[in-house]
């Protein structure tokens, strides 16, 4: 006890508030941000019973100022980060990573997180699978908004979009023709097949946050697989994706 006491940050006794559920909360969140993962941990280096502990860590999960990985580590949520962040491309990119990840997993693809900047669309997060052919793409690539199905999402709705660089891209005239982007519109999503790249196949999906279009959540690989399900199986998968991302957003940002 004594040990792991030492391992958290010390703060002196003054700075109890004298609320004590809060008072244990931070000690709690202090206690996962210096190391501990699991609920005995935290419960030893915050001092609190361990029902206590499991208690207050699933508010503070719920809420999103925790998170909890495939194998049941706690970490700094993403709620926190969004509260420390202030830009809404870091909130963004805190919320996403979970999204990604699961996604990449369900598909064994590679999900890529866009967003505009006037003229162009940069990866601001990703995920890639472990294994097999995959569409690598380092977070920070700017592409060219001419092709592909993460392009036309960030074109169909041009009055409704978040860009990165605070734009709105004035006096950029779309690539695609309106009935291209009256489809994306319509579904909900884009497709493409060897736009971009020979041999790349995508979708991609909208992320909003109230009223504005502040990503393109989208999945790649190789077309000689995907091009047969991009619509009946990907397309969906995207979708889902991007609006639990979405809500979460939402709901971390206190939005209505």
């Amino acid at each position: 006890m004594a040990e792991a006491a030492r391992a958290r940050p010390a703060a002196p006794s003054s700075d109890a508030s004298g609320v004590g559920v809060l008072d244990k909360c931070v000690d709690l969140l202090w206690a996962v941000r210096s190391g501990a993962t699991s609920v005995a941990q935290v419960a030893a280096r915050a001092d609190v019973s361990r029902p206590t502990a499991h208690r207050l860590l699933g508010a503070l999960l719920t809420r999103g100022l925790l998170s909890r990985d495939g194998s049941g580590e706690l970490s700094i949520g993403p709620g926190l980060l969004a509260l420390a962040a202030g830009s809404a491309t870091e909130v963004l990119i805190a919320c996403a990573g979970p999204v990604l990840r699961e996604l990449c997993a369900v598909t064994g693809q590679s999900a890529h997180l866009f967003r505009r900047a006037s003229d162009v669309r940069v990866c601001v997060a990703s995920a890639e699978p472990a294994a097999g052919l995959l569409d690598a793409l380092p977070v920070g690539t700017a592409l060219p908004l001419t092709a592909g199905s993460a392009a036309k999402v960030l074109l169909a709705w041009p009055d409704a979009v978040r860009s990165a660089d605070g734009s709105r891209g004035a006096g950029f005239v779309a690539p695609f023709d309106g009935a291209t982007l009256a489809a994306v519109r319509s579904a909900g999503y884009a497709l493409s097949v060897a736009e971009r790249e020979p041999g790349l196949a995508s979708a991609s999906a909208p992320v909003w946050l109230r009223g504005e279009l502040l990503a393109a959540l989208c999945v790649a690989g190789p077309s000689e697989r995907l091009a047969s399900e991009l619509e009946e199986r990907l397309a969906p998968l995207v979708v889902a994706a991007a609006d639990a991302l979405g809500e979460r957003l939402e709901q971390l940002t206190g939005a209505a």
